[in-house]
């Protein structure tokens, strides 16, 4: 297949998270009815962003996968003949959680999960606090409907891990997020935050040619202090936005890719054939001091 159609659930969430659950599958029936083979929901969508404050009580939010919501949306998978991209908080053993994105197939079989690998540390984006930095290693999942690499947030802002993954084979980068603007900044600021975060995402497209799928929440939360940004986006393997959702709305929309662009823009723009691998040692290191 060179065409897939790809489904984003942009919403917001509440502390419910049955609530959410339903709202997450709501959206993939929607994008299943208009078309789509791949769903992709956003980072942590099964609960508010809890990472804000450091708080004990919210390890209670996590859960085994897989488990009960890899079972729920396994059944609707199933049921809808789609792949689905969920992004959950696991636990998997006592004292040790990872923020990490289960994959299932459109037959309903789980493929596996990536932990993310990028954890931050920032105000009101205390992860580190939470999550284990994956150990997984970098992944492809080969579906029904595409090969594709699965990447979190964070991970976003790393060049390496869009062209390790690439290199593995992925057709399409997914990067499922939770990202925001403090209710207290500047439109300037603002802008120039959110237009950085996207045209860093599209430079992965064009440097490794292929098309990448972002797929952020929205809404007010933390008190109204954070504005998920929303801005749900596709680029085309050279960079080109296909589509791009607003800042405020809940979306669910489906984008046709053509995943033949890749051979193209890969032949006409051959930046795989030209690298340099055997200058790129310095790369492992965290600095490079003189001497």
């Amino acid at each position: 297949m060179t065409k897939v159609k790809v489904g984003m659930v942009q919403m917001s969430c509440t502390s419910d998270k049955n609530e959410n659950m339903q709202k997450a599958i709501a959206g993939i029936r929607k994008a299943a009815k208009d078309g789509a083979q791949i769903v992709c929901l956003q980072e942590l969508f099964t609960s508010l962003y809890f990472c804000d404050v450091e708080d004990y009580e919210n390890f209670k939010l996590a859960e085994s996968i897989p488990g009960a919501s890899t079972e729920t949306l396994s059944a609707i998978a199933k049921e809808l003949n789609v792949v689905i991209i969920a992004s959950l908080f696991e636990k998997r053993t006592q004292g040790i959680y990872h923020n990490t994105t289960a994959v299932l197939d459109a037959d309903g079989t789980y493929l596996g999960k990536y932990r993310k690998m990028h954890i931050p540390d920032d105000p009101a984006f205390y992860e580190k606090f939470y999550f284990t930095p994956g150990d997984l290693g970098y992944k492809v999942f080969k579906t029904k409907y595409a090969t594709f690499g699965v990447l979190i947030c964070w991970d976003q802002w790393y060049p390496e891990a869009a062209r390790i993954t690439a290199l593995m084979g992925a057709e399409i980068l997914f990067y499922p997020t939770a990202i925001g603007w403090a209710t207290s900044q500047t439109e300037d600021v603002n802008s120039e935050q959110y237009n950085g975060w996207q045209v860093l995402q599209r430079s992965h497209a064009v440097a490794n040619g292929v098309h990448v799928v972002s797929v952020n929440r929205t809404g007010f939360e933390q008190n109204g202090a954070m504005k998920f940004w929303g801005g749900s986006f596709v680029a085309n393997p050279f960079g080109r936005v296909l589509y791009q959702a607003s800042h405020e709305n809940e979306e669910t929309t489906v984008v046709e890719l053509d995943l033949a662009k890749t051979d193209f823009y890969r032949t006409h723009w051959p930046f795989l054939r030209d690298r340099r691998i055997d200058s790129y040692q310095p790369i492992t290191k965290r600095f490079i001091d003189e001497e």
